[in-house]
């Protein structure tokens, strides 16, 4: 459910950049704003707090970031708000986020490896990444994770390329464990 909550809103606001015209600018307010919210979660517990009344969650949203983002953002967020989707908010804005970057051809992709890598093999990562893709261009992500013990995995969207050590040993032990003797 919730899910389909941040694809039909984030779907919404990305339709409305493309209308309007504005994919940079409000992706570049979509990316200050979640940093904002991030920074303060006290504006978190307002809107959600029982009993604030509706109106004022609004009204005060209105006033916060009426002259710091565009009208269309704000009017966004306000009916974030008064459909009791605040909680959902930052997987509305990520979704945004991610079908502007398709839309302009860069991929996100997620790499793990057991160790941190050097620029050269970054760089290397890189560029099969985009000779391998339909993007022209890429947004890098790295992170260890010592338990991969050697390989990487990497993950562009819903695709995921894992060829650690890790996941060879437990396809390894699930094979053997399918032997009878």
């Amino acid at each position: 459910m919730a899910k389909l909550i941040s694809k039909t809103y984030g779907e919404a606001l990305f339709e409305l950049a493309l209308e309007e015209e504005k994919e940079d600018l409000l992706m570049e307010e979509v990316e200050g704003l979640q940093k904002v919210l991030l920074e303060n979660p006290e504006y978190g517990r307002f809107i959600h707090h029982p009993k604030v009344p509706m109106e004022e969650k609004v009204k005060t949203t209105e006033n916060i970031f009426a002259d710091r983002i565009s009208k269309e953002l704000v009017g966004f967020l306000t009916l974030i708000i008064s459909k009791g989707r605040f909680g959902e908010l930052d997987k509305i804005l990520t979704y945004f986020l991610e079908c502007c970057k398709a839309h302009k051809g860069i991929g996100v992709a997620y790499v793990t490896t057991p160790y941190a890598l050097q620029e050269e093999k970054k760089n290397q990562i890189e560029s099969k990444l985009l000779e391998t893709t339909s993007y022209q261009k890429m947004e890098m992500h790295y992170d260890l994770n010592p338990a991969l013990i050697g390989g990487m995995q990497i993950r562009i969207g819903d695709r995921v390329v894992d060829s650690s050590i890790q996941t060879k040993l437990n396809q390894l032990q699930k094979s053997l464990l399918k032997v009878q003797l």
